[in-house]
């Protein structure tokens, strides 16, 4: 079950003025500025947390540049869940947590951090990935409201959709070579018959 939220506004806004430090380059080996896995643990902290080492693991990497985009988009939706909002809200380590890896996996194929800052529909939907995550609804849209607009702005449903379109033209193409060899076989038989 969904649990109303803050203002959607209010969350695109924090986005919008994302210190500049959370856009560091991630910590992955010895490059790097950022720990996102300690990033992270101050945000728990925020909350009244402690986390232990095992689930901090999860912000941290190997080379790559999908690698270094999760860790960016994670400490993004770090700065988002720091809101005083949600510490208010008291939310749950096991939600904070799979917001923190789970929102970030499924942004880092289709979006960049700084995308998220800097467009207004990439921002939305980090918010709303993130919203998402934690079964929590912008302020004043209904579950559904809020389901259809995530799936209109979605970077990720616009692959999945792209990839469904165009496994279906192939599909198509393979069906329309098809009837069109055994009209041709027919036509063929019925010659070879008179």
């Amino acid at each position: 079950m969904a649990h109303p939220g803050p203002a959607l506004a209010l969350l695109t806004h924090r986005l919008a003025d994302t210190p500049a430090e959370f856009l560091a380059a991630p910590r992955i080996g010895q490059d790097g500025e950022l720990a996102v896995a300690a990033l992270v643990n101050d945000v728990l902290l925020l909350h009244g947390q402690r986390a232990d080492i095992r689930p901090l693991q999860a912000f941290q990497a190997e080379a790559g540049t999908l690698a270094r985009n999760r860790l960016q988009l994670a400490s993004l939706c770090a700065w988002l869940l720091a809101d005083p909002w949600f510490i208010d809200a008291r939310v749950a380590q096991v939600d904070l947590l799979r917001a923190l890896t789970e929102a970030p996996a499924r942004l880092a194929p289709v979006t960049t951090a700084a995308q998220s800052i800097a467009d207004v529909e990439r921002r939305e939907e980090c918010v709303r990935v993130v919203l998402a995550q934690l079964g929590i609804l912008p302020a004043g849209e209904s579950a559904e409201q809020a389901q259809d607009r995530l799936a209109a702005i979605s970077g990720a449903e616009r692959l999945a959709l792209l990839a469904a379109s165009r496994a279906a033209e192939r599909r198509a193409r393979k069906i329309r070579a098809a009837l069109a060899a055994k009209a041709a076989q027919e036509s063929a038989d019925k010659w070879t018959r008179e």
